[in-house]
């Protein structure tokens, strides 16, 4: 019995699905990862898990929002008129004295406001003043009750909800954080992503090129990718088309201690597609193995012992879209990540005509810009799954639905933000 052969013609026989479903299959299997306190000196990236209230007011005391005086606008019915300084108050001092008629305090940005005062009257829109030697200042415009004060609790109650559990930290969230006296936060740990690629053409990027061969780049792509998601990548190295010692390597990688294995490279119908061949015999539930998209429609993916495994395409390009598209979806949710993956999808009109046609919805790489006031996409570069240089300036995936004919400038397309193209 020739077995190969029988792995080889079954993986003809195969499915497609859309992408929708496929990313639902994913997602209906993901464990979150475990969470763990750490210091919020370390948080940055992290996504919370837990939901963070106010322990107090914000701001708690009422805050001068500027250089001034702290007055009393009943002071101003009459103007111009003078003042009696009678206190300093820096930022992060308490007020001993109230102010009464015909009194004023010098008050600096972020500083308490005393007793007594209703406003601040901005430091440019003062004179100062002296009599007797005792500081005074003269006052010249009116001003409204309220003006220039933060009252308690402008922000938020003590409380009330500031953080909720999900939500990435980011420099914002990093300045409220502290602001709370958070000093430690409950964190979603960051999911282990094993990587490995998979080919006998491959080199790794130390190795001069020769013949045929060429350099394992994917790998440093998608652990770049991964870390855009929150995620840590661990790398391993790359193995020949080789399946005994492709499945034994496999079987050992998902019975570690990472949280989910991409493999790229193999997932196609070639005789030496060892990653296909896998999946046809593997012990695990195969969720899928094709995709109603280009590129990278063989993009496979299951579960083994409830870890997921996805085979991503060897090709640069279908293998940099498939894991937008549906390897970041999974690591957000892991996460406990409150926003979808796709949140900041949009619209966007088509700079210059389309001309492949297809089956399925294209994803093709894009540079996303503004004009006149209207966001524009334009492709970037050649739209093969092959090109490699094209993803460097590429910031957004173009979504071109399935047509016969050509789509014209001016169509309104979805489009979707690239998230590694920030980093």
């Amino acid at each position: 019995m020739n077995i190969f052969k029988e792995k080889n013609d079954s993986k003809h026989q195969r499915k497609a699905v859309s992408l929708g479903d496929a990313q639902q299959a994913l997602l209906a299997r993901v464990h979150q990862a475990g969470t763990v306190k750490i210091a919020l000196a370390d948080a940055a990236g992290y996504c919370l898990a837990e939901t963070i209230h106010a322990r107090e007011a914000i701001p708690h005391f009422r805050r001068s929002g500027m250089d001034g005086y702290a007055i009393r606008t009943a002071d101003l019915q009459q103007l111009p008129v003078m003042l009696e300084v009678i206190e300093q108050l820096p930022s992060g001092t308490v007020p001993t004295k109230a102010i009464v008629p015909g009194t004023a305090a010098r008050i600096m940005t972020g500083g308490m406001v005393p007793d007594g005062a209703d406003a601040v009257m901005m430091l440019e829109m003062t004179e100062e003043a002296e009599k007797a030697g005792q500081p005074y200042v003269m006052l010249r415009k009116a001003v409204p009750a309220g003006a220039n004060i933060s009252p308690i609790g402008e922000e938020a109650f003590a409380g009330e909800r500031m953080v909720e559990a999900g939500e990435r930290i980011g420099p914002g969230q990093m300045a409220l954080l502290s602001a709370l006296g958070c000093a430690e936060v409950l964190v979603y740990r960051k999911p282990l992503v094993a990587i490995i690629s998979t080919g006998s053409e491959l080199l790794s990027i130390h190795e001069p090129l020769e013949g045929a061969k060429i350099r394992n780049s994917n790998i440093y792509m998608l652990a770049t990718q991964v870390r855009a998601c929150g995620a840590e990548p661990l790398f391993v190295e790359h193995i020949a088309d080789d399946y005994a010692i492709a499945e034994g390597m496999l079987y050992k990688l998902l019975a570690s201690d990472v949280d989910i294995v991409i493999a790229t490279g193999g997932v196609s119908v070639g005789d030496y597609d060892i990653i296909a061949d896998f999946f046809q015999q593997w012990e695990g539930e195969t969720l899928f193995n094709k995709i109603a998209m280009r590129p990278g429609s063989p993009t496979s993916a299951g579960v083994w012992k409830n870890k997921l495994f996805l085979g991503l395409s060897g090709n640069p390009a279908a293998c940099f879209i498939g894991c937008e598209l549906l390897v970041r979806p999974v690591l957000l949710a892991m996460q406990g990540e409150r926003k979808s993956a796709d949140a900041q999808r949009h619209d966007a009109f088509l700079a210059a005509d389309y001309n492949k046609v297809n089956a399925y919805p294209r994803y093709v790489r894009g540079i996303r810009y503004f004009n006149n006031g209207l966001v524009y996409v334009k492709q970037e570069g050649v739209d093969m799954s092959s090109a490699l240089v094209t993803l460097k300036d590429a910031n957004c995936l173009i979504v071109i639905p399935p047509a016969k004919t050509s789509i014209k400038a001016g169509t309104l397309v979805s489009v979707i933000p690239l998230a590694a193209s920030t980093l």
